[in-house]
């Protein structure tokens, strides 16, 4: 077998949005599209294609309410300059559409410029209302946010009831709790598998196993596993599933899967299991290297390419590894039980190429990432020799 090692960039995206794979509107839509994404279980779908001819974006929304809905296009992920459209469809059966802006924590405003989010057609079924609108991928328009190429981050939320426009204080009602983000590169999605793509394979986890969330606002969770020794030969790891809990999704911020150094021994029997802090000094030797980093508003399930995998088993000298989960708990809830973490699904047969993966940025450290006084904007440069990389990846 040719070796070799394919390196994929992590970048951690810390959005607020809940994910999961698959659709649960009733609706069917109105046509066929390229891809589409739940946004919230069984709450929020979206389809869409883009044309690049006519550089325009046909949207199709769903969303389990009789009410107003609304889907927005940010440019840091709220409310803040958001180019929204919000839209319902009355008793009649008539669609309502508008384009608005957010200039902040408030009502976004009817755009007094240029119209640019255009009604196709709509309808209420089964509880659920779903309209198609469409959209230039950049409007020119100083209260628009152009959809380019790369990640957009798509903001979503709606109302229990329909705007009464004839009325002074008919408008939209304020959606409380009923909103989400997401982070889609909109022009290059790549639809993610399904689960049951991989149903029959042989698979290992790393959950956190009925930890109790503490009542604090942030939190971070560390938990070692060791290695799975039931593969005595190495085999390729060719996807990873995150399992978050479902009453647990306001909770999960972000968790990342750190693989030990070689030289990192432990106590099989007493593994560390607490908060990062307390634990730091027994687990330092496994927080630099990462193999799986994810994020609310990242996929649930990534497979891997092709020609490559992650080795498990046999003489891969990565024998522990450390689950770090982030509970993001501002409301600082009592009592929450949770089993959040991670699903490796193992391939029958070892391909090309051993996955490696390399991280790269700045460290979050006085040293080299600190915010000065009193300023709304300052940039920092980050800089790596070919010298460094040329090390790095000859000895992978």
């Amino acid at each position: 077998m040719q070796r070799g090692v394919i390196i994929q960039l992590l970048i951690l995206l810390l959005v607020i949005v809940n994910k999961s794979n698959g659709i649960s509107s009733p609706i069917k839509p109105f046509t066929t599209y390229k891809h589409s994404a739940e946004l919230q279980t069984n709450v929020a779908d979206l389809w869409w294609i883009v044309d690049d001819a006519e550089r325009e974006i046909i949207f199709e929304f769903h969303v389990k309410t009789t009410g107003w809905i609304a889907l927005g296009i940010s440019p840091a992920g709220g409310m803040r300059g958001a180019d929204i459209g919000v839209g319902w469809v009355d008793l009649a059966g008539i669609v309502h559409f508008q384009d608005r802006h957010a200039f902040g924590m408030s009502p976004p405003v009817i755009d007094n410029t240029t119209t640019d989010w255009f009604p196709l057609q709509g309808r209420e079924q089964n509880g659920w209302t779903s309209i198609q609108f469409k959209r230039l991928l950049d409007t020119c328009d100083s209260m628009d946010v152009p959809i380019k190429s790369g990640t957009n981050i798509v903001i979503f939320a709606y109302g229990l009831v329909d705007p009464d426009l004839s009325r002074s204080d008919g408008d939209i009602s304020y959606h409380d709790t009923r909103r989400g983000t997401r982070m889609i590169p909109l022009r290059s999605y790549g639809n993610p598998p399904s689960e049951e793509k991989f149903a029959g394979l042989d698979s290992f986890e790393f959950c956190a196993l009925n930890y109790r969330v503490p009542s604090e606002e942030s939190t971070y969770y560390c938990k070692v596993y060791k290695a799975p020794t039931q593969f005595l030969t190495k085999r390729h790891a060719i996807a990873h599933q995150v399992l978050v809990d479902s009453t647990n999704r306001d909770l999960v911020h972000h968790l990342v899967v750190y693989e030990c150094d070689p030289a990192a021994t432990f106590d099989d029997a007493n593994l560390p299991d607490d908060v990062c802090d307390n634990v730091y000094a027994h687990v330092h030797m496994c927080m630099s290297n990462s193999a799986i980093v994810w994020a609310v508003g990242g996929d649930d399930i990534e497979e891997f390419a092709e020609e490559a995998g992650y080795p498990v088993g046999g003489d891969f000298p990565v024998k522990y590894y450390v689950l770090e989960m982030h509970y993001d708990n501002p409301k600082r809830a009592l009592n929450r039980i949770d089993s959040s973490g991670v699903r490796f699904y193992i391939g029958e047969k070892l391909r090309q190429h051993d996955l490696g993966f390399l991280s790269f940025g700045t460290g979050p450290s006085p040293g080299s990432l600190a915010i000065p006084p009193q300023v709304n904007r300052f940039l920092i440069d980050s800089y790596c020799s070919p010298r460094a990389t040329q090390v790095s990846i000859q000895h992978n």
